[in-house]
């Protein structure tokens, strides 16, 4: 037992020179591995009370359960979130933003952001008085209505209905207000407004509640296809009777409306690691799917506003990662990256564990063969003639060698060698002495 333990003392001494080139590669390594994504990030809500808010609370839970710190901002609106991204030191890294925005954007403004995908749909629904004859948009101009409020998505949409009726805001009549969600509901159902547009999925409180208002109306966009050509953020969605409640049977017909969708927009801050973690979450929000949206329908990469992010393409290829699937993020987004770190350090590895033994094979012989200069040397001296005159200086080293050699340990395998080479050097001592013995004068010359 004591030999094994010694052989393997000096097995781990001849190689000790691994230690330090595996920690120089793992260093290296490090520095071209990123580091796991912090867990927490800020989000841009909308105004309080919204749809979008409501589903940033619902997936601030979600990832909650990853142990990932989701802080909701809110806003006044879609597009109030673009400038929240787009500020040159952002205090957010996500926002929802409505479908079409993107418009108004420049080039680079557009390169800064990409798109994880649609979330859900949410209907423009023009509501309106039911004692009012309402039949095109171009009926609006001479009422009272809500366009929505300055900077939101519902402001933005009914811009882009009223222009594509050649209706631009230069030529808002004044009884047009920009106001919406509750105030403009509130005013709509008083008899203070006319008509109203109003964005947000069906389930929305504010569209429940005017479409069971038996004093108001919903609109059907009986043009939606050649809307939805010209406007191609758009999509017709039809809404059946009763859809909206079936109790007051609202609306009390089938009608189409138009849809722009809620997308998942993410700046430069973003960290790319998170994507899979809040996609999956945001599926989770979304399983049951809403009255308008199927089940497991979002989200999305279709439609496409914002450049899709290529981490996020990834995702609806080939789903969550495979360590995430079966691991909480935390420990697969650090398995992950140790897995890259690992197989580049095996391809380098490996030859280096290949040259173990040939280098342990040296080592050890080396222990054993640095002994033979000697006895090179004491060749060269006999070849040359020289050695004569320094018989009992040589036969002194030579002894004094074979002490030395004495306290040389080597692994059992090599032991004959070692043997061997204290044989040689017994030879070598035993010829010189005869050599000596053969130079030393008779006793009558004494």
């Amino acid at each position: 037992m004591r030999r094994v333990l010694n052989d393997l003392k000096i097995m781990i001494l001849a190689n000790l020179w691994i230690v330090p080139v595996v920690a120089g590669l793992v260093w290296a390594l490090f520095q071209f591995v990123p580091p796991p994504p912090t867990m927490s990030a800020s989000m841009a809500t909308g105004s309080q009370g919204g749809a979008y808010q409501q589903f940033a609370e619902q997936l601030k839970e979600e990832l909650a359960k990853e142990g990932f710190n989701l802080k909701l901002v809110p806003t006044s609106g879609s597009r109030d979130n673009l400038q929240q991204l787009l500020a040159d030191d952002p205090d957010v890294q996500i926002a929802l933003v409505q479908s079409g925005l993107e418009r108004q954007l420049s080039e680079a403004e557009r390169d800064r952001l990409h798109s994880l995908g649609a979330i859900y749909q949410e209907p423009l629904w023009l509501f309106y008085r039911r004692d009012i004859s309402l039949d095109r948009i171009a009926d609006l101009q001479p009422l009272r209505v809500a366009l929505g409020g300055e900077g939101s998505g519902t402001r933005a949409a009914s811009d882009a209905v009223l222009g594509a009726n050649g209706i631009t805001p230069e030529q808002y009549p004044e009884t047009w207000q920009s106001i919406g969600g509750g105030k403009a509901a509130r005013a709509l159902m008083a008899g203070e407004l006319d008509a109203g547009f109003f964005v947000g999925p069906a389930e929305n409180s504010l569209v429940q509640q005017l479409a069971t208002d038996p004093q108001i109306a919903l609109a059907h966009f009986r043009r939606a296809a050649a809307y939805e050509a010209r406007l191609p953020f758009f999509t017709q969605v039809r809404v059946g009777e009763g859809l909206l409640d079936l109790a007051c049977n609202a609306p009390d017909r089938d009608i189409v409306t138009l849809s722009p969708v809620a997308t998942l927009v993410v700046n430069e801050d973003f960290n790319p690691g998170l994507v899979p973690l809040f996609l999956a979450a945001t599926r989770e929000v979304m399983k049951n799917g809403n009255l308008l949206d199927a089940a497991g329908a979002y989200p999305s990469a279709e439609p496409r506003t914002f450049e899709l992010h290529k981490d996020a393409e990834h995702y609806y290829s080939n789903g969550l990662p495979i360590l995430q699937r079966y691991l909480p993020f935390r420990i697969a987004s650090l398995a992950d990256r140790y897995i890259i770190l690992l197989i580049p350090l095996i391809v380098v590895m490996i030859p280096l564990f290949k040259a173990v033994g040939p280098i342990y094979q040296w080592r050890i012989r080396a222990r054993i063969y640095r002994w033979y200069k000697y006895l090179r040397e004491i060749d060269r001296k006999l070849h040359a003639g020289s050695l004569p005159d320094e018989l009992d200086s040589e036969i002194q080293r030579l002894e004094k060698l074979e002490d030395e050699l004495a306290s040389v340990e080597v692994p059992l395998s090599y032991s004959h060698e070692l043997y061997e080479l204290h044989m040689h050097l017994r030879y070598v001592i035993n010829r010189l002495r005869m050599l000596q013995q053969r130079r030393a004068p008779e006793p009558e010359q004494r």
